[in-house]
């Protein structure tokens, strides 16, 4: 048993994933209040599963690109309930995570997970047939729209997440899937063949915050 966990974007979602099997989920769009909602929504989801948490056998949650905020409080959640029930935790990419998204992703498709990182960034990466082609990046629009070029040399590809919007004029063609955030159950899937390994927080340009002077 796994449960999946995303608070990284614009929304907060949880699954719990038997096997290959989708026992229960639940996703809300929110831009704000993931800490409240967390869990609340990981009890309720627990609950419609028929459950108790310590059926669980690992922990998975995201662990960005995205809101610093947002996927800090996933990571605590999940850290202080792997640490409460003494499972492993496997953190997974946002990108990534959103990758699964698209339709085709494990049947050779080429897909470019795309977020908006506001001040005219894009937090990129892209796969085909589920195995990177590049790094997580942080990158203008300009130069996401080049290594869209550059890497699919002009095979069909899926934009997926909130940034695939910003490129869909400068990459004419592509099919857009829009996303508020990474889905639980994707990020449960992925993170059921994964080595457990100690949660970091994917940060990819500073804070925004600003000390007062």
């Amino acid at each position: 048993m796994v449960l999946g966990l995303d608070t990284c974007l614009s929304s907060c979602s949880v699954a719990v994933l038997d096997g290959g099997r989708v026992v229960a989920s639940a996703r809300e769009v929110m831009a704000r209040g993931h800490q409240e909602r967390l869990a609340p929504m990981a009890q309720a989801v627990m609950a419609q599963a028929g459950l108790a948490f310590d059926r669980l056998e690992r922990i998975a949650v995201t662990v960005g690109p995205g809101s610093f905020t947002g996927l800090r409080v996933g990571i605590a959640f999940a850290k202080g309930l792997a640490l409460a029930l003494d499972l492993p935790a496997v953190g997974i990419g946002t990108l990534e995570a959103l990758a699964a998204e698209a339709p085709f992703a494990k049947e050779g498709g080429l897909v470019f997970p795309a977020i908006d990182a506001r001040r005219g960034q894009l937090y990129l990466q892209a796969f085909e047939d589920g195995h990177a082609l590049m790094a997580p990046d942080a990158l203008a629009a300009e130069t996401a729209a080049a290594r869209l070029a550059e890497l699919s040399q002009g095979r069909p590809f899926t934009l997926v997440g909130s940034g695939a919007a910003l490129l869909a004029d400068l990459a004419p063609g592509a099919r857009l899937i829009p996303a508020e955030g990474a889905d639980a159950r994707h990020v449960a899937r992925l993170a059921a063949a994964r080595d457990p390994a100690p949660l970091k927080p994917l940060y990819l340009r500073a804070l925004d915050a600003k000390l007062p002077a």
